[in-house]
């Protein structure tokens, strides 16, 4: 056995067994958060968490997807989960895995489809193929942030001046509604602290919604009810 294979050997144990450390660090540590917030809290892989919220598109993304470190419960009423999420893109040799960690708040009312995140460098570029996202009248959020949504009244609604200050104070962070519930995540993973930024940005969100859209929404529920 040659000096570089042992050298080659012991490098790769040594990268596993550090792998090993860091994910039962993060498990540790993510448990500890999830109790002071009154959580319950598994690190247990979940393979169907994507069928919970088909709605999400960052939760649909590649195959094998799976989600585990989850906390559950409620924060001022409302019912939240956090979680870390992993899914693989491309098969053999091109096959990579991509991690991202999220919060997903329920709403009280009926939501409609919204997406929002950070703009970046290709989003310049396809503004001249005539890809735009929906511009605000405030320019500093319309150059921080790429919003989608097929109903563009819905999400001027959404985002009147409160909750843009509000999005350009906080972490940034990828945000999409779905018909009930509110996600907010990041790739890679972020640090354990950050899920609290993220839980206070999807509450702002929900809280920060106009009165006379609450009872919009309410009033559309009760006549499809």
């Amino acid at each position: 056995m040659s000096a570089a294979y042992i050298v080659a050997l012991i490098a790769a144990v040594g990268l596993f067994l550090f792998g090993l450390a860091q994910r039962a660090r993060r498990r540790k540590e993510l448990a500890a958060w999830a109790a002071t917030q009154g959580f319950t809290f598994s690190h247990n892989p979940n393979r169907f968490f994507d069928e919970r919220f088909p709605g999400f598109r960052c939760l649909r993304r590649g195959h094998s997807r799976t989600a585990y470190h989850i906390s559950e419960g409620t924060r001022n009423g409302r019912p939240v989960i956090a979680f870390d999420y992993r899914y693989v893109v491309g098969h053999g040799k091109s096959r990579s895995v991509c991690r991202l960690s999220a919060v997903i708040l329920q709403s009280r009312i009926a939501l409609k489809p919204l997406y929002i995140r950070p703009e970046g460098i290709f989003d310049k570029l396809t503004e001249f193929a005539g890809i735009d996202d929906i511009d605000f009248e405030s320019a500093e959020f319309s150059r921080a942030f790429y919003v989608k949504s097929r109903d563009r009244r819905w999400a001027y609604d959404v985002l009147h001046p409160r909750t843009m200050t509000l999005l350009l104070e906080m972490p940034r962070f990828s945000i999409e509604f779905d018909s009930t519930h509110v996600i907010v995540w990041k790739a890679p993973r972020f640090a354990p602290d950050r899920f609290e930024a993220a839980m206070a940005v999807a509450e702002g969100l929900l809280d920060r919604l106009p009165d006379y859209l609450i009872r919009s929404q309410s009033t559309e529920e009760q006549e499809e009810g």
